[in-house]
C-alpha cells in the first residue's frame, strides 16, 4: 500500500482532504492521518470535516464515517454524530477508544 502524496502547494486545506479521503484505503483514514497528510492541526480536522461533508453532498458523493470503539469491552460508538474521538465509552468508562476513521464514497 503507496502512502497518499501530499497536497500541492497553494491548494485549500478542504481540497487536499478530499483529495486524501477519495485516495484512503478501505479502512479510511483517521483525524491523526489526515492531520498529517494535510498539515493541519489534528483539532482543526473536525471542523474543516463538517464543511467538506456538505460540499460532497452538493457533489454526489459523502462522507463516510467508520465509528469509534472502545478496546476494552468493544462498545461501538455508531449514534455518535461528532467527527472527534469520544472521551470515555459509556459502557464501561475505559479512554482506551480508537478514533472514527473516515473515507469518501461515491
Amino acid at each position: 500500500m503507496s502512502a497518499p502524496v501530499p497536497p500541492a502547494r497553494g491548494s485549500t486545506v478542504r481540497g487536499a482532504l478530499e483529495a486524501a479521503l477519495a485516495s484512503a484505503p478501505e479502512g479510511g483514514l483517521t483525524a491523526k492521518d489526515l492531520s498529517g497528510l494535510v498539515g493541519i492541526s489534528e483539532k482543526d480536522v473536525a471542523g474543516h470535516l463538517e464543511h467538506l461533508e456538505k460540499s460532497l453532498k452538493a457533489q454526489g458523493s459523502r462522507l463516510e464515517v467508520l465509528p469509534a470503539n472502545c478496546l476494552a469491552c468493544g462498545f461501538i460508538f455508531k449514534e455518535r454524530r461528532r467527527f472527534t474521538r469520544p472521551g470515555a465509552c459509556p459502557e464501561c468508562r475505559a479512554t482506551r477508544i480508537d478514533p472514527p476513521a473516515f473515507r469518501v464514497t461515491r
